[in-house]
């Protein structure tokens, strides 16, 4: 049986939902408390998820005191915590090149794998939210191909920094006194156009060689940076073909740089908002929505790079004005996967926000249907696996673990015990030497 199916649980505020904090009677504050995400941590191990995918941000207008951020806590610090009280789900934390230094990223992460143990990843991404750079002295967001630029100078230094222990470079020989083997510890020496950083690391490798690299940007640059150096692509497509054919081109990029094509894995994003009948799950949505007042509309037009005012709830989306929006700067990603939507489909705004869950595919629906769509991406061949945005937490995840999965391992597509002892492990992914 094909039991290779990956199934990440990504963690943002209370929910990816943006009316999750006002629904139902759970503390609408718990996304700063510890035991929140510990309750998440369990439910993902009871169901053998490969990962808790940590979102960031680094500004308040997204959400703009409205609800609470859906990255509010620094992810690694989240995870950190969580390495201790769980034993086998990854922990990857979003972290931006743009705003970071590669030395400080570096011992962060290396930290983390310690901690737990070889169960770390990173996702880098390189900051879309033009409002972020007023909280670092910045000017302004420098345009996609700057950040790019930068970032993978920054992921090759990081990389550097991890690879500068060697196997082998801890003795601990209590006789000797020889600790570690100097000769197997080297500066890095890097001069870049961005950075110069000496090196060594404080820190030797960690179990998995070192953490487990995720990348999330959808645009040329990105996707050039996703197939020289991630081992998970994670990307906003809402239709099959869309989907299949982002995976073919990673998987083809990366083939330029010698890679295996098949050593990278592609994980959409998927909203499953679930009922135990359709209508149970509809209603569900309904309420939801009705929640969150017209904040879908506010982030569509944000995501899309137009004015609220621009987007008529049962007229098309205005595509023209978003193509000639020349000065946008925020996700190629997300703003692709709305306009494929509502073009491939003919939507109106009001079917794209029913549909489109913040750029992702949305399932409202039986846990029945829910799997079925799972199923049909992986079998189609456009999706390794999924990052599930849970629509509100942690009751969405419960439900996930315990109507979907099961459906999901009877397909036999779905794994029932654990491969590894490490992330890397668990995504079928190679151990670096």
């Amino acid at each position: 049986m094909n039991r290779d199916l990956i199934l990440n649980a990504t963690v943002m505020g209370l929910g990816m939902h943006l009316g999750a904090w006002r629904y139902g009677d759970a503390d609408p504050f718990a996304y700063t408390d510890i035991g929140y995400y510990q309750e998440i941590g369990r439910l993902a191990e009871k169901g053998l998820l490969h990962a808790l995918f940590l979102a960031d941000t680094l500004a308040v207008s997204e959400e703009n005191f409205e609800r609470p951020n859906l990255g509010a806590m620094d992810p690694a610090t989240v995870l950190a915590a969580l390495a201790a009280t769980t034993s086998h789900v990854g922990l990857v934390a979003t972290a931006s090149t743009t705003y970071n230094e590669p030395y400080n990223l570096a011992r962060r992460f290396a930290s983390l794998d310690h901690l737990s143990r070889g169960r770390a990843g990173w996702n880098i991404v390189t900051t879309f939210v033009p409002d972020v750079a007023a909280n670092f002295g910045s000017e302004a967001l420098p345009r996609g191909d700057a950040r790019y630029d930068r970032a993978e100078e920054f992921v090759d230094v990081v990389r550097s920094l991890w690879g500068s222990w060697e196997p082998g470079s801890l003795v601990g020989n209590k006789t000797t006194g020889t600790f570690a083997d100097s000769s197997r510890v080297h500066a890095i020496d890097h001069h870049g156009s961005h950075f110069d950083v000496r090196g060594p690391l404080t820190l030797p490798r960690s179990p998995q060689g070192w953490p487990v690299l995720f990348q999330a940007g959808s645009s040329g640059p990105g996707r050039e940076l996703a197939a020289r150096v991630a081992d998970v692509v994670f990307t906003a497509r809402n239709t099959l073909e869309a989907a299949k054919t982002f995976r073919d081109d990673i998987k083809t990029r990366a083939q330029t740089y010698r890679r295996d094509p098949h050593s990278i894995k592609i994980l959409p994003g998927i909203v499953p908002i679930l009922g135990g009948t359709e209508a149970e799950a509809r209603r569900r949505k309904d309420d939801l929505d009705r929640l969150s007042g017209n904040a879908e509309l506010r982030k569509l037009a944000l995501r899309v790079g137009v004015r609220v005012e621009q987007l008529e709830l049962d007229a098309p989306l205005p595509v023209e004005l978003i193509e000639a929006n020349k000065s946008f700067r925020a996700s190629e990603g997300f703003r692709s996967a709305a306009v494929n939507l509502a073009t491939s489909e003919r939507l109106t705004v009001r079917e794209i926000l029913y549909r489109n869950g913040g750029g992702h595919l949305q399932v409202v629906g039986t846990p029945e249907q829910v799997a079925d769509t799972i199923a049909h991406w992986h079998e189609a061949g456009a999706a390794d696996g999924f990052n599930i945005m849970i629509d509100v937490l942690p009751d969405g995840l419960s439900e996930l673990v315990s109507e979907v999965v099961p459906l999901l391992q009877k397909r036999g597509i779905f794994r029932t015990e654990i491969a590894g002892e490490t992330l890397r492990e668990n995504l079928g992914l190679g151990v670096y030497e």
